[in-house]
């Protein structure tokens, strides 16, 4: 099969790692960004690599500049910037050619995109590419959607430029228009909950146990051997260890405790309760940076209310256990939300595979994910990862911690929202009979809005308070 001519526009942090990355791998490239002065010095950045480049003061001037067939690959911001980009494009491209959207895009958009696109003979994919500036650079996780015919045109690039995991690459087409946006954008939302979940552990070390930042980067450094090990704890462990330049002081120290969020996150919340869905232990990860972001009234708090964080008696071996098992809490989160996704779209996503894709390359890198890739081909009672032997037993043992470590954080004053989410879902999805009998009872008594029989399974009864 003949590769397209490729194309680049957008040289940010992303778009330029990207651009080398797939220069790194013998393919030429056109390249072009809205400031013109980018592209003269992304070419100079390039070095030896411009040979194989070649630069445009513009997109339409880089797309009539790129021989047919052509895939153009877009990576500017979510929303208007993209529109706008394919609006420009369209005039100057035939049937056959394609446009590749891989920044950090809504997947309705996506889905949209790729109507319009291919109803006027050009092709679209959505491309979910995850693992920051070093993996653009050096082989991301990719996540494709899009026509199978279209994908496989570009396979063989994809391929090249992606993290390998065990030689094999850390790309797949997941299924039709929005499917690769919509399983990056549940990627960026179960990292919001181990990174919050993580952020929790290090408060209740440094705040409960009054311990330093070094130390407890020690201890991060250790997990990073056992079940825990993953690129988030990793890190983790560097940061915590490291000084800040101008002061000697713990770096961490010197950062503004008010976290920011591109809004995949926020995404992955509104989706799944679209869907009749709920990701607890995200939706506390993206509550907690929205309240994060409210500095001055928690500082009125403080005053105001005078609540006090003490100490707590938690051990190493207790906190590492709830934050495993908060882990799988957020991937079995993460899992039912796609499961919901794949059912109404009808994208029949394969969720061992997403697993597998996401073993290298990306953010949420763990060495759970190929335990998940194993869970999906074997027998999971009710499509549950949680109910799989393995994760069960797992759950099993790892829950008294989980439970420690949530009521020693309430008793003290530490807030712990996106442990206390896992901890409830747990509660609620291993109680067979709970308490929402009471909530259809009063439902009907306001509303007469029936109720179903458990006795008989008759719906659309009512109770006797209007007999």
């Amino acid at each position: 099969m003949t590769l397209p001519t490729l194309g680049l526009y957008g040289l940010g942090t992303m778009g330029s790692a990207l651009a080398l990355n797939i220069l790194d791998n013998g393919y030429p490239l056109h390249v072009s960004n809205r400031s013109a002065n980018v592209t003269k010095d992304f070419v100079t950045e390039a070095g030896p690599l411009a040979e194989k480049l070649t630069s445009a003061d513009s997109l339409v001037e880089m797309a009539q500049a790129m021989p047919a067939p052509r895939a153009i690959i877009l990576m500017v911001p979510a929303g208007k910037p993209v529109d706008d980009s394919i609006e420009q494009l369209i005039p100057h491209l035939e049937p056959g050619d394609v446009i590749v959207d891989a920044g950090n895009a809504d997947f309705n958009d996506t889905r949209r995109r790729t109507g319009e696109l291919e109803s006027r003979g050009l092709a679209f994919l959505g491309m979910g590419v995850s693992g920051g500036e070093e993996g653009a650079r050096n082989g991301p996780s990719i996540m494709v959607g899009g026509t199978d015919s279209v994908w496989h045109g570009l396979k063989e690039v994809i391929d090249a430029i992606a993290a390998k995991f065990d030689g094999a690459p850390c790309a797949a087409r997941l299924g039709p228009d929005g499917a690769g946006h919509f399983v990056k954008t549940v990627h960026n939302g179960i990292e919001y909950a181990d990174m919050e979940l993580i952020a929790e552990v290090y408060g209740l070390m440094r705040y409960g146990r009054d311990m330093e930042p070094a130390a407890i980067g020690e201890v991060f450094g250790g997990w990073n051997e056992g079940r825990l090990q993953s690129y988030l704890v990793e890190i983790t462990a560097e940061v915590l260890a490291a000084k800040d330049s101008k002061t000697g002081e713990p770096a961490v120290d010197v950062i503004l405790d008010r976290a920011g969020q591109k809004g995949t996150g926020r995404w992955t919340v509104i989706e799944a309760l679209r869907m009749g869905q709920s990701a607890s232990a995200i939706e506390a990860a993206v509550g907690a940076r929205s309240w994060s972001a409210e500095k001055g009234t928690r500082k009125a708090g403080a005053d105001i209310l005078g609540f006090t964080r003490g100490s707590v008696d938690l051990t190493n071996e207790d906190l590492e256990a709830a934050l495993l098992a908060g882990r799988v809490v957020a991937y079995a989160q993460g899992f039912r939300i796609l499961k919901a996704a794949s059912d109404e779209f009808e994208w029949s996503l394969d969720f061992a595979t997403i697993a597998e894709v996401w073993r290298a390359g990306c953010i949420i890198r763990s060495s759970l994910l190929d335990e998940i890739a194993s869970a999906f081909r074997g027998n999971l009672p009710e499509g549950q990862l949680i109910f799989g032997d393995d994760f069960a037993e797992l759950l099993r043992s790892t829950m008294p911690a989980l439970r420690k470590v949530v009521s020693a954080a309430a008793l003290s004053g530490h807030a712990v929202p996106a442990f206390s989410a896992a901890l409830g879902f747990l509660d609620t999805m291993s109680t067979a009979r709970g308490t929402t009998d009471l909530i259809q009872g009063q439902r009907d008594r306001f509303g007469m809005h029936g109720f179903e029989r458990l006795d008989t399974g008759e719906t659309g009864q009512h109770g006797p308070w209007w007999d």
